[in-house]
């Protein structure tokens, strides 16, 4: 007898009350019986999900395969475990605390054999409050690349994957990533893919984020996602093609996953894993050559990024701080470049090169045809130093007065 058309994956650790809409989801899927499996594999629950389980494989016998194993301290080796147990043309890997849309399999294995799809990405959508990046859902589309799409911002292995793409290729998680250990995976199986397929016309897959932040990224420490990070740039810089599909996946880890290490949350880092966040920092951008893509990066970000490698915490608070007092900083123009005016701008002590705070270079065509500065504009800027007037344009009437005399041209 031919096998199921998918295979469901759910690693299951202490996901309760969540847990019981995730399994629900599965028995309303509009898939024929028999044309899908699920595999759960219990990795040590102790709030009662094991006896959850065990319920609903008793109630629905033929659709769920429950295997229960000791705790093995994160989400890789129960999903590897349960990867080994499929046996579908296709596997999709469902969060325990998440659930499917009633016809997502069906509508998913549909346009995976219409297309010829060795991935497809389904429509996903936040609920209370997880942040979806939904670029890569403004249309389905039958072939994405890396290139022509927002693929490099949906790297979570929230995905149909053909299984004998994954299996030819020995593809399964890195056990010994805390966290993030989906994202190689994921990147591995689109760049080895003849065809990866977005169905966004449907809400497939609805990612929940848990009221005690309880899911697994949202516990994970700062040194184990940069561990996760640099396993994903490995990927990259072993598979991509370099240019524009490397820059991608580079520009995807250095504008979003780490500078957000380096926020608000870096100053409730104590000084010693401070410290060693900046050091982790500074080999990811040295081993995968992150300043190539710099240009491409929002000034504070390559700005977080450098006063890390730099290995100046002190400088790092300084900003963050700075950012959430002021929040967007001041333009400084000088001749055809415009810069962004932090603190740090020109500080002697820190050295930065401007070309780290540029925003914009200026034609010199279009400043030749500006109109020049009248005797107090020159006046104004020739005896009042830029520290002190940016500091007076951010006081009202400091601003109304420095308006009348340069023009509003500080």
């Amino acid at each position: 007898m031919a096998g199921p058309d998918v295979t469901v994956v759910v690693a299951v650790y202490n996901t309760m009350p969540y847990l019981t809409a995730c399994l629900d989801s599965l028995v309303a899927q509009t898939l024929a019986p028999g044309r899908l499996e699920v595999v759960v594999v219990d990795d040590g629950s102790t709030d009662g999900g094991e006896a959850v389980l065990d319920d609903y494989a008793a109630r629905h016998p033929g659709l769920f395969r429950v295997v229960h194993q000791a705790n093995s301290g994160g989400p890789a080796a129960p999903t590897n475990r349960g990867l080994a147990l499929a046996r579908g043309r296709y596997v999709l890997f469902l969060g325990a605390d998440d659930w499917l849309g009633a016809e997502a399999l069906e509508r998913l294995v549909a346009a995976a054999d219409a297309w010829g799809s060795d991935v497809v990405v389904p429509k996903q959508v936040g609920v209370n409050g997880r942040l979806v990046p939904q670029g890569i859902f403004h249309a389905s589309a039958e072939s994405v690349s890396f290139t022509d799409s927002a693929l490099a911002w949906a790297l979570a292995d929230t995905k149909l994957f053909r299984l004998d793409l994954v299996r030819r290729h020995g593809l399964r998680r890195n056990e010994k990533l805390k966290v993030f250990s989906d994202q190689p995976f994921t990147l591995e199986a689109c760049l080895r893919a003849a065809r990866v397929s977005v169905l966004a016309d449907y809400d497939c897959y609805f990612l929940v984020l848990r009221e005690d932040l309880g899911n697994v990224t949202e516990r994970a420490t700062a040194l184990d996602r940069l561990c996760g990070i640099a396993a994903l740039q490995q990927v990259a810089a072993d598979l991509a093609e370099p240019g524009e599909e490397l820059d991608a996946i580079r520009i995807r880890s250095f504008t979003w996953d780490v500078p957000r290490l380096l926020q608000h949350e870096f100053l409730l880092f104590d000084d010693e894993l401070q410290h060693q966040v900046c050091t982790e920092v500074a080999r990811l951008i040295g081993r995968f050559r992150a300043r190539e893509v710099y240009h491409r990066l929002p000034v504070a970000e390559r700005l977080r990024l450098e006063l890390a490698a730099a290995g100046r915490p002190e400088a790092l608070r300084d900003l963050i701080r700075y950012e959430a007092a002021h929040g967007e900083p001041p333009v400084v123009v000088d001749g055809c470049r415009h810069y962004a005016g932090y603190p740090a701008f020109r500080d002697a002590e820190l050295g930065l090169p401007d070309e780290l705070f540029l925003l914009r270079e200026v034609p010199a065509e279009v400043v030749a045809a500006a109109p020049p500065l009248n005797l107090a504009q020159q006046l104004w800027r020739g005896a009042v130093p830029v520290e002190l007037r940016r500091m007076l344009r951010r006081h009202p009437t400091w601003r109304r007065l420095a308006n009348s005399v340069n023009g509003g041209r500080g």
